[in-house]
Formats: structure tokens, C-alpha cells, sequence
């Protein structure tokens, strides 16, 4: 496989926040619609379930980034180093 087709699978894996948010909203307003048949709007379900558990988890890796923000002595502001807790 190329390398641009195995960047390509990895966005569609894990869109960018503002993708996934986008595509959320569409399946929303598709599922609201009420034109969808069953089979269908539990693949959307799925499908939008997967993309708020993409969303949830680029805000709560975006919270822990602004949380490690410190001031140096200088007052410039500087990133800590994140350590996450080993599963």
C-alpha cells in the first residue's frame, strides 16, 4: 500500500476534531429527518457513536495540554511534560 492510501486510512480512522464534528452533525441531522430506514439509522448510530468517542477524546487530550501549561520564571508561559498514567 502506498503511503499516501495509509495516511489516507489513518484520517478515516481518526478524522481531525473539526471532520469528525462535521460528519456528527450530518449523521444528525440525517437520523432527524425520519426518512431513514432501521438498518440505516443504526449504522448511522454506530457510525456517530464512533465519531463522539473521537470528538470526547481530542477535547480530554486538548484539556490535559492547556492544564499542563506553567508560567517559567521568565512569565513566559511553556508546556510541563504530560505524564499520562500507564494502562
Amino acid at each position: 500500500m502506498s503511503k499516501p492510501a495509509k495516511a489516507n486510512d489513518a484520517a478515516k480512522v481518526n478524522p481531525p476534531f473539526e471532520e469528525a464534528l462535521k460528519n456528527l452533525e450530518g449523521i444528525v441531522e440525517a437520523m432527524e429527518s425520519g426518512d431513514l430506514p432501521l438498518e440505516t439509522l443504526l449504522a448511522k448510530y454506530e457510525e456517530g457513536s464512533k465519531l463522539v468517542k473521537i470528538c470526547q477524546g481530542k477535547l480530554a487530550e486538548a484539556e490535559m495540554k492547556i492544564q499542563q501549561l506553567e508560567k517559567n520564571a521568565a512569565g513566559e508561559m511553556r508546556l510541563k511534560p504530560l505524564n499520562l498514567p500507564e494502562e
